[in-house]
């Protein structure tokens, strides 16, 4: 058995540990070689892949593999490719990340915004686009993902998000506005 066998096999093995080490170590194999794992009807064994694959340099073949991985029906692997697309920022991936920042999953929800903020400033059309559109707690990630990204283009936004009636959604505009230098007392008229 080849060293790279052993590593796809340690990665699959169920073993947390094993699996760990060896994802650390396959970077050194060709992205193909993860392709069987990452077709697994297995989830544990897909995520691991998904975990390996983003530990590899940054390429148009990784960001597509992660964000494939967001249409993926289990909410860990959705997890995992958002937590990939993090340490891969991409400007590809803006558009599938808004379309799973809806998800009734709170932690693939954080996940995905915390992968919008990664993408900075190229994301906050959409986001801004999110806040008219979107669910409830969409539009509430999309505010607190526009907060943290800090982009003036945001302030209109902002503003009119600290005219509703979320407490939470205005507490992150407020954030938001405060990040921006325009801290002040808002006050609702009426």
């Amino acid at each position: 058995m080849t060293d790279w066998q052993t590593l796809l096999d340690d990665l699959a093995s169920g073993d947390e540990a094993r699996a760990e080490a060896a994802a650390i170590r396959l970077t050194v194999l060709p992205l193909s070689a993860l392709e069987p794992l990452l077709r697994s009807e297995n989830v544990d064994v897909r995520w691991w892949a998904l975990r390996a694959l983003a530990d590899f340099p940054t390429s148009e073949e990784v960001i597509n593999r992660l964000v494939q991985a967001l249409d993926d029906p289990s909410d860990e692997i959705r997890q995992c490719a958002a937590l990939g697309l993090c340490h891969h920022p991409h400007l590809q991936a803006i558009a599938p990340l808004i379309g799973v920042l809806a998800s009734a999953d709170s932690m693939t929800a954080h996940l995905v915004r915390n992968a919008l903020v990664a993408i900075g400033s190229p994301a906050v059309p959409a986001l801004i686009e999110l806040l008219q559109s979107g669910t409830p707690a969409a539009r509430l990630e999309a505010v607190r993902a526009l907060s943290e990204i800090g982009d003036p283009r945001a302030i209109p936004a902002l503003m009119a998000v600290m005219q509703t009636d979320s407490a939470l959604s205005t507490h992150w505009a407020k954030q938001g506005l405060d990040k921006l230098g325009l801290g002040m007392l808002y006050l609702k008229p009426g």
